[in-house]
């Protein structure tokens, strides 16, 4: 397989309007490089026999089933707030909007 080029790096740069120095184009052809030729290898390797996974172990669902439980009344929670207003915490403006 023909490495990377300096041209086709460049012509890579210019589409992603990045400005490369020349040494940066030898230096990210061969990372390129690199990169292809593992890609090669890891596509020589999956087979027909391997099913595609998104994560090599099983996962599970750990959530717990959503219930209705008791929770803490309005006043309760505003209880430590150092400000509140309508039932909510209040806190600084951070943004300019109205």
């Amino acid at each position: 397989m023909p490495g990377i080029t300096r041209e086709e790096v460049a012509h890579l740069a210019r589409l992603a309007r990045l400005e490369l120095q020349a040494e940066e184009l030898d230096h990210f052809a061969g990372q390129l490089d690199d990169i292809i030729g593992a890609v090669a290898r890891v596509s020589e390797v999956a087979d027909q026999d391997v099913p595609p996974t998104s994560h090599p172990l099983p996962l599970t669902n750990v959530m717990r089933p959503d219930e209705v439980r008791p929770s803490l009344t309005p006043e309760q929670a505003l209880s430590g707030a150092p400000a509140q207003e309508q039932q909510r915490f209040k806190v600084p403006q951070i943004l300019g909007e109205e």
